[in-house]
Order: structure tokens, then C-alpha cells, then sequence
């Protein structure tokens, strides 16, 4: 058993560290603070192969493993974790769904934009009355000649008004509730698309966060994303590989916080020596260690299994809910260790724990995942 990365994983690791110390981390903290998607990386992203990870190169993407995509979120929520965000969930959640369900027709025309770049991708599953209960849904799609016409809103949707395409969920049999879901691609600028709120957040600020609505959008049954009432279902596995991703997002910006806080440590002296000298801060640093490293391997082991096509529900859920907690736990104590300093703007601390936060309620919260894991261990999941 061997618990060390690939090194074509660490090359990758390299190669994106070297791109955010560049790119990102002089840039991270305007963005934050101006709250404003930053446009401008967006090249710089497609022209490394990070906006089509998953992307078979057959469709012009890196044609990488999820492991690969764990390391390159992990390695960039190190620096910022809004830009993490964006390419997590670009990569997992839009452009997953069509890789995963889509016609080839669908492949060929989204997948090669969305890896160069050219359309980002969202997926818009939670609404303003459902979040846990995703199959509370009140979206509509109904049947009208060669196609369908959606109503409804769609709340919390990452990339929501910069994406050029949107993988949308909605019911096309409301009596069947969750049975009775599908999803659909709808392209910005779609008559009765539009991104009707801007969100202002407490984290993941340079992240764009919307409310969409739909107003009698009308999309051809070209645009259905897989079969007809399946769409729930399919958005499950959707999920599965998503929590891997943002498990990654916490671990990075735990690390980036015990980083931060080494540095910082060494250098802040009181009581006429160094802080990193005190017993206390000693222990918080090595319980952040401890935890975070524990998380990557659970991490590691659901991003392995993932790509071995056997089922990895339980295994998602845990890597996800101990690395977001481990993740704000660490940021905490990193902020807890530069004091007065760490709730100033001046340095990443504050700013990371404030992103952290997130990973404890995107792609399922903390509760959701502790119920998954336990229906798993009861014999009760389906």
C-alpha cells in the first residue's frame, strides 16, 4: 500500500503552486475585497488545462483522474479559495454532468468551450425553499412540441451569471417527486434565462454566487441532459465526486492557514522570544497537522476509488465532512495564533477562515453527510 502521490501528480502540484504564487496570490485579496469575479485568470487557468481536468482530450481537455483534481483545488484554495470554488465546481458540477450524462452531441458542442475557457459551467440544483431536500424542488419543465418550457428559481448557483451554459434541474413529473426530475443545458442568453440576484457573501467573495430565474425558457429536447426522470438520480453521483472536490477546497485552505501561521509564529516575538517557542501555539500547530493530514488520506482513498468504478458514496461523505471541519478548525486556530493581527484584513488567516466556512454547507452539509455515512453503515442507503 503505498500512500505517496504519483509523481505525475506532483508534477501537477508543482505546476499549479508555481501558477498561484504567480497569478493568484498577489491578486487574492483585492478580488476578495472588491468582490469581484476576477476575468482575467480565466485564460491563465485554460491555458494550463485546469478548466477541462476531467475532460477526455479527445474534446480538448487534460484528461486527468479525480485524484488529480482533488490535488489541483487542494493546491489552489491554498492561495485563494473563491478561485478554488470556481474551478471545482466548473470542472465537477456543469461540465461533470454533461462528461457523465450528456449525448455525444452535447459533449462535442459544451465540452470543448467550457476546457478552453471559452463558456464556464454551472449547475443549478438548490432553490430558495429547498436546499436539503433537493427533491423539494418546485422548478418546472413541461412538455411543448419539440421541447420543454422551465419556470421556477434556482438560489446559491456558483458561476451564475459568468457561466456560458448551465446545467439545470427541474420536474418534468411533479407527482414523482425525486423520480421525477431531469435535468437540461440552458445557455446564457436563453430567452427567460437570467441571473435575477447578485449574493453578497461572507466568504468566497470573488466567487459569483446568484439567484437565476426562469420565466417561460423554452429549450428544445436536444437540450435534455440524460434520460427523461432520471435526472435526480443522476445528480447523486453528480454529488458523490462533487463532496471529493470540496473536502479538497477545506484541505487546501487548512494548509494554507497552518502555513501561514508557521510563518508567522517563527517571526512574532513576545515575552522576549519567538511565539512558535510557546507550548500552546506548538499544540494548536500540531493538532492542525494531525487532522489535516488524516483528511487527506480519506480524501486521497474517496478521489482513488472514484476512479475505480466501484461505489464511493460513504467514502465521499466522510473525506467531506471530517476535511471541512478539520478545515475551519485549522483556519480558526490559525487565526487564534496570530492574534489581534489574524482579524485584520492585513493577513490570508481571516480571509480563509471565512471561505472555510462554506465547505461545511456546500455539496451537502456536515448533518447530510453524518446521515449518508450512517444509512450506509446501517444498510439503509439504496
Amino acid at each position: 500500500m503505498n500512500f505517496d502521490l504519483p509523481e505525475s501528480h506532483r508534477e501537477i502540484q508543482r505546476m499549479v503552486r508555481e501558477l498561484c504564487l504567480r497569478h493568484v496570490a498577489p491578486h487574492a485579496r483585492k478580488w476578495d475585497e472588491e468582490e469581484r469575479f476576477p476575468h482575467e485568470i480565466i485564460p491563465v487557468l485554460a491555458e494550463q488545462g485546469l478548466l477541462g481536468i476531467r475532460i477526455p482530450e479527445e474534446y480538448g481537455g487534460s484528461g486527468l483522474d479525480t485524484l488529480a483534481y482533488a490535488v489541483i483545488v487542494e493546491e489552489i484554495a491554498k492561495f485563494d479559495g473563491s478561485l478554488a470554488l470556481t474551478v471545482a465546481s466548473h470542472n465537477g458540477l456543469g461540465t461533470g454532468h454533461i462528461l457523465a450524462f450528456g449525448s455525444e452531441a452535447q459533449k462535442q458542442k459544451y465540452l470543448p468551450k467550457a476546457a478552453k475557457g471559452e463558456w464556464l459551467a454551472a449547475w443549478a440544483l438548490t432553490e430558495p425553499e429547498s436546499g436539503s431536500d433537493a427533491s423539494g424542488m418546485r422548478t418546472t419543465a413541461v412538455r411543448r412540441g419539440d421541447g420543454w418550457v422551465i419556470n421556477g428559481s434556482k438560489m446559491f448557483i456558483t458561476q451564475g451569471s459568468v457561466g456560458g451554459f448551465c446545467v439545470v434541474l427541474a420536474l418534468t413529473e411533479p407527482a414523482a417527486k425525486q423520480r421525477g426530475i431531469t435535468a437540461f443545458v440552458v445557455e446564457h442568453g436563453t430567452p427567460g434565462f437570467r441571473a435575477s440576484r447578485h449574493l453578497e457573501k461572507m466568504g468566497m467573495r470573488s466567487s459569483d454566487t446568484c439567484e437565476l430565474s426562469f420565466e417561460d425558457c423554452y429549450v428544445p429536447d436536444e437540450n435534455r441532459v440524460g434520460e427523461l426522470n432520471m435526472g435526480f438520480i443522476d445528480t447523486m453521483k453528480i454529488l458523490d465526486r462533487g463532496r471529493v472536490s470540496i473536502g479538497a477546497l477545506a484541505l487546501g485552505l487548512g494548509e494554507g492557514s497552518v502555513d501561514a501561521a508557521i510563518a508567522y509564529a517563527k517571526d512574532r516575538k513576545q515575552f522576549g522570544q519567538p511565539i512558535a517557542n510557546f507550548q500552546a501555539v506548538q499544540w494548536m500547530l500540531a493538532d492542525s497537522r494531525t487532522e489535516l493530514e488524516a483528511a487527506k488520506l480519506l480524501l486521497y482513498r474517496a478521489a482513488v476509488m472514484a476512479d475505480s468504478g466501484v461505489r464511493y458514496s460513504s467514502e465521499a461523505s466522510m473525506s467531506k465532512l471530517y476535511a471541512s471541519e478539520a478545515g475551519s478548525r485549522a483556519c480558526s486556530r490559525a487565526l487564534q495564533i496570530h492574534g489581534g493581527y489574524g482579524y485584520t484584513r492585513e493577513f490570508p488567516v481571516e480571509r480563509h477562515l471565512r471561505d472555510a466556512k462554506l465547505c461545511e454547507i456546500g455539496e451537502g452539509t456536515s448533518e447530510v453527510q453524518r446521515m449518508i455515512i450512517a444509512r450506509h453503515m446501517l444498510g439503509m442507503a439504496r
